[in-house]
């Protein structure tokens, strides 16, 4: 199975005069199958793609080969409908190789909740195959506190389809998860407990809705003035615009609502992602019917605004990276993934 790849012929160059009139995305190499509401992490130049709404299967594609490898399922017992996979952040570790991801969510209503882990270590490396250790790397394993026992994130109604989560905390060791209809909580990785409950100030609910950090922007620079014990956030769905702060040492939100302009306060399930001090989103669902439109939000100046450029066809139920070794943006079309070369934002 950790054989299965796939290949393709790097794209023609284009003249300097072609690609003035070329889209600028770039259709890269199809996925092996069909995905919706798939789930990626960047690690260094590969993609890890985790699932997706009925989709077991995950696979990690390398930005530099244009190809595609397998690397495992999830377990069959598990249903991913909207689900969130992130790296965990830990501090001890110092090998670069390794990196471990998290994935949890449920079906409607808060049915059939998963937790699990994965060790990942590149599988178009070596290094699993000169190893004559057994471990546990490349699969997905039940999630489990400091005793050995299997821990499920979420209340028995806590519904999980369509949430959004980060990662953040002064120790990176807090899970703060936005969630069907108008929740937000934290859990703490460390105790494995949750550590705050509250409601989101709106009207409309939020499900695949934008959820990112404005603490600090993909350089380590702060974006948004705010006392140093405070983490940020921003939240977008629909008509809803809001800032987010959690002070740590209290335990408590604060909420700031946003301007929201009218071309995107129908939308949700949009891709974004954060460059800077701006957010870009692509596409997105309204009633039923996707769309091809891109947006961008400035940060500083709580302006959201619709750009010239347009996807090549419509896009939702997808996810959006940023990858900043080669500058582009990296989105999934369905059936494709597409490259779009990275915005000169003014």
């Amino acid at each position: 199975m950790s054989n299965r790849t796939t290949k393709q012929q790097p794209p023609e160059r284009k003249s300097k005069q072609d690609q003035h009139l070329i889209t600028p995305f770039q259709t890269l190499r199809d996925l092996p199958t069909q995905l919706d509401q798939a789930q990626c992490v960047l690690h260094k130049h590969e993609i890890l793609i985790c699932g997706g709404r009925n989709e077991q299967t995950c696979y990690s594609y390398d930005t530099l080969k244009n190809e595609y490898k397998f690397i495992c399922d999830y377990p069959s017992h598990v249903k991913l409908h909207g689900h969130c996979v992130m790296r965990l952040i830990d501090n001890n570790n110092k090998d670069r190789n390794q990196i471990t991801l998290l994935s949890f969510g449920s079906m409607s209503y808060g049915k059939n909740k998963h937790t699990l882990v994965m060790k990942y270590v590149s599988v178009w490396s070596n290094i699993l195959n000169k190893s004559n250790e057994p471990n546990n790397y490349n699969q997905w394993v039940p999630f489990t506190d400091n005793h050995n026992h299997s821990i499920i994130i979420g209340r028995d109604d806590d519904d999980y389809a369509g949430a959004c989560a980060l990662i953040g905390g002064k120790n990176n060791n807090l899970l703060f998860i936005t969630y069907y209809l108008d929740n937000i909580s934290v859990f703490d990785l460390n105790s494995f407990q949750f550590i705050k409950y509250d409601k989101l100030p709106i009207i409309d609910l939020i499900w695949y809705h934008c959820f990112i950090s404005t603490s600090k922007n993909e350089q380590g620079q702060e974006m948004m003035k705010t006392n140093k014990q405070n983490y940020q956030m921003l939240l977008f769905c629909k008509k809803t615009g809001l800032s987010i702060e959690y002070d740590e040492d209290n335990n408590n939100f604060q909420f700031h609502q946003l301007h929201v302009c009218d071309d995107i306060e129908q939308l949700n399930r949009y891709a974004y992602v954060c460059i800077n001090d701006t957010i870009l989103f692509f596409g997105g669902l309204n009633n039923g019917i996707g769309s091809k439109l891109l947006h961008k939000y400035l940060i500083r100046e709580d302006k959201l605004v619709i750009l010239e450029n347009t996807l090549p066809c419509p896009l939702y139920g997808c996810v959006a990276i940023l990858n900043e070794e080669d500058n582009h943006i990296y989105t999934s079309l369905e059936e494709k993934i597409t490259k779009g070369h990275h915005y000169q934002l003014t």
